[in-house]
């Protein structure tokens, strides 16, 4: 009888151990950078962004997989429009991704994201490109595309798909013409 408790007690030490290896891997880092390339981006208090939710992943997972595919989805954008030795530097202080998190009650394992017109990407951010230790440009911007439900082909399947538009836009039309 004592060795049953014996093996019970070291499942529930055990399982209370991987419990905290599993919770210390959520905690985020305060803010993150991402670089690829030519780009570089802090990404300023994430924990304030208005909807960068995880529909079925751990958070800081998802966060942090999400700012890396958005950075190096920039950099090939950015490598495009910026002359050599140029770099493009954002601050990034609020992010919404296309769509809202909608709890499913049980009905299946991870929430659901639901994208519809009503919730359009959002970006918040400042920005500097440079030229070596020169400025070239700077600036701020908040974007939205209220229409990214029609500008976007609808068999794209590749993650952040919209909010991906929505920069490479801002570069072709921002940027572009002041370089």
């Amino acid at each position: 009888m004592n060795l049953k408790y014996l093996l019970v007690a070291g499942l529930m030490l055990s399982g209370s151990v991987v419990t905290t290896s599993v919770m210390a891997a959520d905690e985020a880092v305060e803010n993150p950078i991402t670089e690829d390339g030519i780009v570089k981006v802090e990404w300023q208090d994430p924990k304030s962004f208005r909807d960068v939710k995880s529909s079925g992943d751990i958070q800081s997972r998802f966060e942090a997989r999400t700012f890396k595919e958005l950075t190096k989805n920039l950099n090939k954008e950015a490598a495009k429009i910026l002359k050599p030795n140029q770099k493009l530097e954002m601050v990034v202080t609020d992010l919404d991704l296309a769509g809202d998190v909608r709890p499913t009650f049980g009905a299946t394992t991870n929430d659901l994201r639901v994208v519809k017109d009503l919730y359009p990407p959002r970006i918040t951010f400042s920005y500097k490109v440079t030229e070596g230790e020169q400025v070239i440009i700077a600036g701020d911007e908040k974007l939205t595309d209220l229409n990214f439900m029609y500008s976007i082909n609808k068999t794209n399947s590749r993650p952040n798909r919209y909010e991906n538009a929505l920069l490479k836009s801002w570069l072709k039309d921002t940027v572009a013409p002041k370089i």
